[in-house]
C-alpha cells in the first residue's frame, strides 16, 4: 500500500509539473523546427505546423553565415558580455563587502542609495549616458556598450553581495585570522569560497543583461560590424514587411541553446543565490 501511494503521490506531481514543462519546451522546439524548415514548409497552410512535410533544410543557416554580419556580431555580443561580467564582479564585490564588513558610516543607507540607482529608467539616463560616451569617443563601437552596462549591473550585484556577505558568519572570516590570514587572504581563501552561489546569481545577472539589452545597442553602435546579436539580428533580417523566420529563428536558435546549457550548469548555484541572499 505505501508503495502505491508513493507511486500515485509522484504521478501527480508529474502530471501537475507537465504542463509547465510543454510550456517551457515548446518555444524552443518551435524555433528549431523553424530553423530547419523550407521556406514552402514554413508557410505552407495546410497540415500539422508542427513537424516537417518536406525535407529539413540548412538553407536558413547558409543565409545568417553568408549574408549577415551574424559571425561577427556574435563575437562582439560575447566579448561585450564577458568584459561586462568581469568590469561588474571586480566592482561590485569589494563594495558589498566593504559595505557590510567595514562597518563604514551610513553603510545601510549607503546600500539602499546603490540599490535606488538600479530602478531609475534607462531611457532617464540615455542622454547624460550619450555625452560620456561621445567625450570618451566611443559611438558607433561596441566597447560604448561595456562604458554604459555596467552602470546596471554594479548597483544591483552590489545590493545582491551586500546581502550575500550577511548571510556568512563573521566568525569564519575571524578564525582565518587567527591562522594567520590577512583581510585579503581571508576573503581569498574564506569569504569568497562561501559566497559562491552569490557570485554566480551577479555574474549571471551581468551575462543576461549584456546579452538582452536592445535600447542602447541599438541607438550607440550603428555599424552592422560592431553591432550585437540582438540588434544585428532583427535589423538584417526584418526587412519592412519580409520577416525572414527561418534565419531569425535559426541565430536566435544557436544563441540561446548554448547560452541555456551554461545556466544549466550554474543553475543549483543561481537558486542557492536568489534564496540564500537576504534582503540588507
Amino acid at each position: 500500500m505505501a508503495r502505491k501511494g508513493a507511486v500515485r503521490r509522484h504521478l501527480l506531481i508529474y502530471a501537475g509539473i507537465t504542463p509547465f514543462v510543454v510550456i517551457s519546451v515548446f518555444p524552443v522546439f518551435w524555433m528549431a523546427i523553424t530553423a530547419f524548415k523550407q521556406d514552402a514548409d514554413l508557410y505552407r497552410m495546410t497540415g500539422v505546423p508542427f513537424w516537417f512535410h518536406l525535407p529539413p533544410t540548412l538553407e536558413h543557416f547558409e543565409r545568417l553565415f553568408t549574408q549577415t554580419y551574424f559571425p561577427a556580431q556574435l563575437l562582439n555580443t560575447l566579448q561585450l558580455a564577458a568584459g561586462v561580467v568581469m568590469i561588474t564582479m571586480v566592482a561590485a564585490v569589494p563594495a558589498g563587502y566593504a559595505l557590510t564588513r567595514l562597518r563604514l558610516p551610513g553603510a545601510e543607507n549607503l546600500g539602499i542609495a546603490i540599490f535606488a540607482t538600479y530602478l531609475v529608467p534607462p531611457i532617464v539616463l540615455f542622454i547624460p549616458l550619450a555625452r560620456v560616451v561621445g567625450a570618451l569617443g566611443l559611438f558607433d563601437s561596441w566597447w560604448s556598450l561595456v562604458v554604459v552596462y555596467p552602470g546596471f549591473t554594479i548597483p544591483f550585484c552590489t545590493w545582491m553581495m551586500l546581502g550575500y556577505f550577511k548571510t556568512v558568519p563573521a566568525e569564519v572570516e575571524e578564525a582565518a585570522w587567527v591562522d594567520g590570514c590577512g583581510r585579503v587572504s581571508a576573503i581569498w581563501r574564506v569569504v569568497l569560497p562561501a559566497s559562491r552561489p552569490g557570485l554566480a546569481i551577479c555574474a549571471i545577472f551581468a551575462f543576461s543583461l549584456s546579452m538582452q539589452e536592445y535600447l542602447y545597442a541599438v541607438v550607440y553602435v550603428a555599424p552592422r560590424a560592431e553591432k550585437v546579436v540582438t540588434v544585428g539580428l532583427t535589423t538584417a533580417l526584418i526587412r519592412g514587411d519580409i520577416f525572414y523566420w527561418g534565419s531569425l529563428m535559426a541565430g536566435a536558435l544557436l544563441v540561446g541553446l548554448p547560452v541555456a546549457l551554461l545556466y544549466n550548469l550554474v543553475l543549483d548555484h543561481f537558486i542557492e543565490g536568489l534564496t540564500g541572499a537576504g534582503a540588507p
